[in-house]
Parts: structure tokens; C-alpha cells; sequence
């Protein structure tokens, strides 16, 4: 099994079109929907980088800056930010893009920790990440910083 590997190589991205079973009444996509967008390509970006099973322990707040609309495509990227002991912090940045009109938007950023497990389900050690390039240096630090507020509201 690896020790560390390289953050840059955790990343997943994925497409999904908003359908009328995804939209409210207004026509547009339902937060519930779109977090479960969010939480499955978070977890399979964790799955990469750990190359086993890891789940949700907790996800920091989601503001929705602009609403998704029917008939959008709405791509998800998500990267490993940082890992600790045996969990790990992974970013994912949301854009909805309407192909008829030739926009795209940055609606969401998202933060989620995932706990690496065994085959017993219990928490084991992750892989290290390597942060490279500026971008994954910057985010690598600023994930310890959300850490220790997520660890401080914790004892509250």
C-alpha cells in the first residue's frame, strides 16, 4: 500500500444534466439533489486517493450563490485538500453551464471530511497527500485551518 501520493492525482469530475425529477417548482434544482451530487464526487475523489471504501463524517455549510436551472449542465470537481490521521478534507467546486446560452457559473464550493475505513468499517490511517502547485499548496493550508474550527465547534 502507497504511504503518500500526489493530491493532484485525487481529482474526479463529473457531469450531471438537471432533469425535471431534479427541479422544484420554480424549475430549479433542488438543494437535497444537488448535495447528493456533491457528497458522491467528494467520496469517490476520497476512494481515489485512499484506494479504499471512505465516508462522510461531516460537511461544512453549502451556500447556493445562484440558482441551477432545468435543463443545465452542472459539472462537479473535487479534490483531496488535505489528509490528516484518517480523515481528510475534500473541496468541490460546483458550475452550471447552459449550452444554448454559452454561460457558466460558479454556484457552490462545498467542504466534506472523509474518514478512510477497512474491511471492519473501523477508521484507518489515510495516504498522505503531496500538495504541487500553488493552488493545491494554498488550499492544503487553509484546510487545517477549517479543521481546527470544525475540531473547536466540535467541544462546544
Amino acid at each position: 500500500m502507497l504511504t503518500e501520493k500526489k493530491i493532484g492525482d485525487s481529482q474526479i469530475i463529473m457531469t450531471e444534466l438537471v432533469l425535471p425529477n431534479h427541479t422544484n417548482q420554480l424549475g430549479n434544482l433542488l438543494g437535497g439533489q444537488l448535495m447528493h451530487w456533491i457528497d458522491i464526487c467528494a467520496a469517490l475523489s476520497a476512494a481515489k486517493h485512499n484506494q479504499r471504501v471512505c465516508v462522510t463524517a461531516s460537511v461544512d455549510r453549502i451556500d447556493f450563490h445562484q440558482p441551477i436551472k432545468l435543463g443545465d449542465a452542472v459539472t462537479l470537481t473535487a479534490s483531496v485538500n488535505r489528509v490528516f490521521k484518517t480523515s481528510m478534507e475534500v473541496g468541490v467546486k460546483v458550475y452550471a453551464q447552459n449550452f444554448r446560452e454559452g454561460t457558466k457559473i460558479h454556484t457552490n464550493t462545498a467542504y466534506l471530511t472523509f474518514v478512510s475505513v477497512g474491511n471492519d468499517g473501523k477508521p484507518v490511517e489515510g495516504i498522505k497527500g503531496i500538495p504541487e502547485t500553488e493552488d493545491e499548496k494554498r488550499r492544503y493550508d487553509e484546510a487545517l485551518t477549517r479543521r481546527e474550527n470544525r475540531l473547536k465547534d466540535r467541544i462546544k
